[in-house]
């Protein structure tokens, strides 16, 4: 993963010459450059504004909060609907894609709802409901039933999910005792991929 920006673009396989005339036009802009989740961010305040990311099919910009934005000239998309609220992209093929006084006007305009605290909350999932077979073995072991209930909601719903989305019993009950020593523990699932 990239620390700086600077890394970024020189470790990008494709989409370099690009890549630094969209980082140009945003600083430009007045924005803070940072590097978050590997990729050039771009903040004011603290608050994350516009992001720049490079795909193999594609490079673009990714706006925080950009179902916000006016978009007159309809180049945002939401790269997953139903889950993504706020976030929208803008993709680009080609360094002819990148029309710099639009993307100025669009980071702008991202700039000034971010100084003005406008945002799109994400909505808060309800709690997990715990399939059977893990609620016996909680049931079953204080220590495991006392370590579940120490876990972020995230994670609960993590195991909860993993467990109750097989479809055979015998697998819920293999997934149940995978589980156990990990809710034991204290840690997540998934806590392995995180950094």
């Amino acid at each position: 993963m990239a620390k700086t920006v600077d890394d970024y673009i020189a470790q990008a396989d494709r989409w370099r010459d690009e890549i630094a005339r969209l980082r140009a036009i945003l600083l430009d802009v007045g924005l803070d450059e940072t590097v978050k989740w590997g990729s050039p961010c771009y903040t004011l305040d603290g608050r994350n504004v516009v992001g720049i990311g490079a795909f193999k099919s594609c490079f673009g910009l990714w706006f925080c909060q950009g179902a916000l934005l006016a978009d007159p000239a309809k180049r945002l998309v939401n790269a997953q609907p139903g889950k993504t609220r706020a976030m929208r992209q803008w993709r680009m093929q080609s360094a002819a894609d990148i029309r710099p006084r639009l993307v100025r006007q669009y980071a702008s305009e991202a700039a000034e709802l971010a100084a003005r605290g406008r945002e799109i909350r994400p909505r808060r999932r309800p709690a997990a409901s715990l399939p059977p077979e893990l609620e016996a073995a909680l049931g079953a072991d204080n220590a495991a039933r006392t370590a579940f209930d120490k876990l972020t909601p995230g994670r609960r719903r993590e195991f909860a999910e993993f467990i109750a989305g097989a479809k055979r019993a015998e697998t819920r009950e293999r997934r149940v005792a995978r589980a156990l020593p990990l809710i034991r523990e204290g840690r997540g699932l998934n806590d392995r991929y995180r950094s």
